[in-house]
This record gives C-alpha cells, sequence and structure tokens, in this order.
C-alpha cells in the first residue's frame, strides 16, 4: 500500500551556514561598528549577544533574512524573550524540530475530518499516512500545504 511520513525537521547545515553569514554582516554594518555582538549556534539554540536591546532587534532581522535566504522556514523559531544585565543583552532562539504528540495528533484529526480513504498513526515523532490510492495520499499532502500550521512540514518516505 502506498504511504509516506509526515515529519517537521530542519537543515543544521544550512542553520550553521545562515548563523556563520549572520556573523560576517555584523563585522561589516556600520551601526554595528565597535559594538561587541555576535550569534552562537549551540545545538539547537542559537544566542544572541549585544550591548542593548535595540541591537538585539536588528540582529533577529539580519537572521531571519538570512535563514530565508537559507531556504530555513522561520515558522522553526521559537524567540524568547530578550534578558539585559550589566550592560549586556542577550536573547534566546530555539529551533523547532520533530511533532510533538498534541500537534501530531491535531494533524491525525484533520486528515480524519476530510473524510478521505486514507489512515493516519502517529509514529514518534512523525505521522504515517497510508492508503489505495496515490492519488488520495496526494489529496491529503495538497489539504496539508493549504493549511496554516505553526510548524513547517516536510513529506518524505514516499512509498508506491
Amino acid at each position: 500500500m502506498p504511504s509516506f511520513d509526515i515529519v517537521s525537521e530542519l537543515d543544521m547545515h544550512e542553520v550553521s551556514n545562515a548563523v556563520d553569514q549572520a556573523n560576517r554582516e555584523l563585522g561589516t554594518r556600520y551601526d554595528f561598528n565597535k559594538v561587541d555582538a555576535k550569534f552562537e549556534l549551540a545545538g539547537e539554540v542559537i544566542t544572541l549577544h549585544a550591548e542593548v536591546d535595540f541591537q538585539l532587534q536588528q540582529m533577529m532581522d539580519i537572521l531571519r533574512n538570512k535563514l530565508v535566504g537559507r531556504k530555513v522556514d522561520i515558522k522553526s523559531l521559537d524567540i524568547g524573550e530578550p534578558h539585559t544585565a550589566n550592560m549586556r543583552a542577550r536573547q534566546l532562539v530555539t529551533l523547532k524540530q520533530g511533532l510533538d504528540q498534541p500537534f501530531s495528533k491535531k494533524i491525525v484529526k484533520m486528515i480524519k475530518d476530510k473524510k478521505l480513504k486514507v489512515q493516519a498513526q502517529v509514529q514518534g515523532d512523525q505521522v504515517r499516512v497510508t492508503g489505495k490510492k496515490r492519488d488520495d495520499l496526494q489529496e491529503v499532502m495538497a489539504m496539508l500545504r493549504g493549511e496554516d500550521l505553526e510548524l513547517p512540514l516536510q513529506y518524505t518516505n514516499f512509498r508506491d
């Protein structure tokens, strides 16, 4: 039976490249001249370091532009509140990957509500969709692309 998996993954290599590009842009911008500001990537957390909150906002715009240029969906960013202490400001940006249980159940419910001839089941941090016809699976993909979800979805492991 044809099937595919619904996942939410990031290309961490592209994220790393975007952070490196953002750091290089900080070095060339006039408004960040002689300012101790930088981006740090540690695992799935990007930390923005600057001197004041206003600079963090500008750095966030730079980071978003670089991520979009690298085709990383900015819906996967969980932006924390800026913290200021001792003439330093920092902000944490967490990268969201994988489908958590409530979000997976929401996707399964959306598929079942459309009354398509497919079965959807949660398997860890992904959702597997199976059906008798390939067209039914493509209809599920089109329906999910049309929805406004809080996470970017990818469709992998398509079997015919």
